[in-house]
């Protein structure tokens, strides 16, 4: 139950995480569809899962994930109203400090109501290997959009470079 817990906190963390990144990324748009399709192949794949389990397992598992997102969604609102405040208070900012753990309280009420739903759908082994997967797919995913976005931007400075007529190698021609 702990294991699961400390998972379910983890993968609310990732998603926490990364859910901004994508959306900064050179105006680059993920298909979250597709991302969707490829991560529940991953997990049913790794965690060894029947059709059967996986269909009753991922709606389960997606509903928790919404749930959670929207909980750090509301958070992230409260912090950019504050931000917009450009003198912010030690209370306001103790109020996030403090809506930050109430966040983190009502993720692992999610959890705890959440594991009895799963053990029911599926054996331990295969729950915490799915959650271990998913945790896996997401830190590659991190991973892999990272390394794009650091090439795409190492590109574009040399096409910038290449494209600009002042800039002759860097050399001055008197």
């Amino acid at each position: 139950m702990k294991i699961q817990k400390y998972i379910g906190l983890l993968i609310g963390a990732f998603i926490f995480y990364i859910s901004p990144q994508f959306g900064y990324a050179q105006n680059k748009k993920m298909d979250m569809a597709e991302f969707e399709k490829r991560k529940q192949e991953y997990v049913k794949e790794k965690a060894g899962l029947t059709p059967e389990e996986a269909e009753r397992y991922f709606p389960l598992n997606n509903e928790l994930n919404r749930k959670k997102f929207e909980l750090n969604r509301q958070h992230r609102e409260k912090i950019e109203k504050m931000r917009k405040n450009k003198e912010i208070t030690d209370a306001e900012y103790r109020n996030i400090l403090e809506n930050d753990v109430e966040v983190k309280l009502k993720e692992a009420e999610l959890d705890k109501e959440y594991a009895e739903k799963f053990e029911k759908i599926l054996p331990p082994e295969k729950l915490y290997k799915a959650r271990q997967a998913e945790k896996n797919f997401i830190q590659q995913e991190v991973t892999r959009f990272r390394k794009e976005n650091r090439n795409n931007n190492t590109q574009n400075k040399g096409n910038q470079i290449k494209s600009n007529p002042n800039n002759r190698s860097g050399k001055n021609k008197k």
